[in-house]
């Protein structure tokens, strides 16, 4: 089985291609959109100019879209060879927020200083680490199906970067990696029973640390019953349901939310959803989640495809980073209508902060080259037929 097509000609895309990009693009500009709106009153408070956030983050989207067509151009096999330097970069990265490099905010050590910018390490240490287990189950695929060491032995090591995930602490950054993890160890092949109970030894895990830390513990009171404590443990879910029934079936219009007005904290970043679902409404709401599904499908497709091919690599890192995407999508999402307790996620694409974005969109770069190599396959087997 052949693990990547070689570096080929670029032909024309199919309809996946097409949809990945069209609804990427959506999100970004819903993302300028809803940044413009949500932080012109905390960007003029804070830093005296009301455009401070959306010009940034218009800066951080022209980078993005760069790094995504410089992505798009790197043949899969360059991402398999180096799948050691991957595994090193990111141990370095989370090894070095954790000493003085690490910028705090609010608590937390997630940030290493680059100047004019932050890095958010997790951001970058996540996709490095999913790279690596995509090479991992390509050139270790007979002992990762038959052996208990094939499977454990990466999971070690993403364990080990757990655990310097919880040390900043990135606790959501936690759940969305090992989620990807052992989603691109099933799609490799493993068997059901090993599968489980690797599953259910994570889950176990994950309730653990879940339950070591008070204000975790106080997060998921909260989750619960946030009206209960609504001034306090239960603030940002209170006001971001307050924000989602303001706004009801189409919303008050663009700009005229009152959440944003220093009611809802981080309202361009964590809680950007509710303030676009009150002033969009839940029509606009839900159109943001269909434009994500669109996006998480035509991922799913492009791996599934690449799998079809042949393209073991291609298609075990499709289904990884489309996972990555969708996982912080959807958590952020429930987090902000109270389906799940408060996470700091950003949401892809849409949220501001340059970290998330650059990296989501070398993340779309990577499965377009995925597309790309499957077509260029199909057409050398026509030509060969």
């Amino acid at each position: 089985m052949t693990a990547v097509a070689g570096n080929m000609p670029i032909r024309t895309p199919r309809r996946e291609l097409t949809a990945l990009l069209l609804s990427a693009g959506v999100l970004l500009t819903t993302g300028i959109v809803m940044i413009g709106s949500a932080s012109m009153d905390v960007a003029a408070q804070n830093y005296g100019s009301p455009l401070h956030f959306v010009l940034r983050q218009s800066v951080y989207v022209v980078f993005g879209c760069l790094a995504g067509l410089v992505a798009a151009n790197i043949p899969l096999v360059w991402w398999l060879r180096g799948a050691w330097l991957w595994l090193a970069g990111a141990f370095l990265l989370l090894i070095l927020v954790l000493t003085p490099l690490g910028v705090t905010v609010n608590g937390s050590t997630r940030w290493i200083s680059l100047g004019a910018a932050n890095l958010q390490v997790s951001e970058a240490a996540k996709w490095l680490l999913v790279v690596y287990l995509a090479g991992y189950v390509v050139r270790r695929h007979a002992e990762v199906v038959a052996t208990w060491p094939g499977v454990l032995k990466p999971l070690l090591i993403l364990g080990a970067a757990s655990g310097l995930l919880l040390a900043q602490p990135d606790f959501g950054a936690v759940v969305v990696l090992m989620a990807a993890a052992f989603g691109v160890i099933f799609v490799s092949g493993v068997g059901l029973g090993r599968f489980l109970v690797v599953s259910l030894t994570g889950l176990a895990l994950g309730a653990a640390a879940l339950f070591s830390q008070p204000y975790r513990i106080e997060r998921l009171v909260a989750y619960l019953d946030p009206w209960k404590d609504q001034f306090n443990s239960g603030y940002q879910l209170t006001q971001a349901l307050i924000a989602f029934g303001r706004g009801e079936w189409t919303g008050t219009g663009l700009g005229n939310s009152i959440q944003k007005l220093f009611y809802l904290p981080e309202a361009h970043t964590d809680f950007i959803f509710a303030i676009a679902a009150e002033e969009f409404g839940l029509l606009g709401a839900l159109g943001i989640l269909l434009t994500f599904t669109v996006l998480v499908l035509s991922g799913l497709r492009i791996a599934r495809q690449a799998r079809d091919a042949g393209m073991t690599f291609g298609a075990c890192l499709a289904y990884g980073l489309t996972l990555l995407i969708a996982l912080q999508a959807y958590i952020n999402m429930a987090v902000n209508t109270g389906l799940l307790p408060t996470k700091g996620l950003t949401l892809p694409l849409v949220s501001y902060g340059g970290s998330s974005l650059v990296v989501s969109c070398v993340t779309i770069g990577v499965i377009a080259r995925v597309q790309m190599e499957v077509e260029d396959q199909r057409a050398q087997e026509g030509e060969a037929s």
